[in-house]
């Protein structure tokens, strides 16, 4: 049973079990439909990264060693747009080619977090200083998760 505004009033729905189903194939063909084009572009990039990307530049770039790598990976990640399921190929390749885990981490959280198109949408429903805050206080938080793993893993 579903109850659908109509006009001023609520009106219940109720469906049978064929047409549970159909409205949950019709939500499975939806979200589908939104999410592949990014996991295959994820699948793509992840394939080049480990096909041509040199293990030991990925490692001397993203590697626990340098200080500036999880401030980097999250600025590398905030012009990017993905869901979870579109960069964990990057990820997986990422950490294959010698990325240090927190590093991987601050990246894939920026372009879930902090991407701009996300930045774009909070703005239509937010003021200025209440969207950069909460980019301030996710990128903190970000940074912090990041340097963590690093230290400990």
């Amino acid at each position: 049973m579903q109850q659908v505004l109509a006009g001023s009033e609520a009106e219940e729905v109720r469906y049978t079990m064929a047409g549970r189903f159909r409205y949950g194939w019709e939500a499975v063909v939806d979200i589908v439909g939104k999410v592949w084009p990014y996991v295959v572009g994820g699948i793509a990039v992840g394939a080049i990264i480990h096909g041509y990307v040199p293990q030991g530049m990925m490692a001397s770039i993203m590697g626990k060693d340098s200080w500036w790598s999880v401030p980097a990976a999250v600025l590398l990640g905030v012009p990017l747009y993905s869901n979870a399921a579109g960069v964990v190929p990057i990820i997986h390749a990422l950490l294959e080619k010698g990325a240090a885990l927190g590093t991987a981490l601050a990246f894939m959280m920026s372009v879930i977090a902090l991407s701009l198109p996300e930045m774009v949408i909070l703005r239509k429903v937010l003021k200025v200083k209440l969207v950069l805050t909460f980019a301030l206080v996710v990128g903190c938080g970000i940074l912090l998760v990041g340097f963590l793993f690093n230290l400990v893993i």
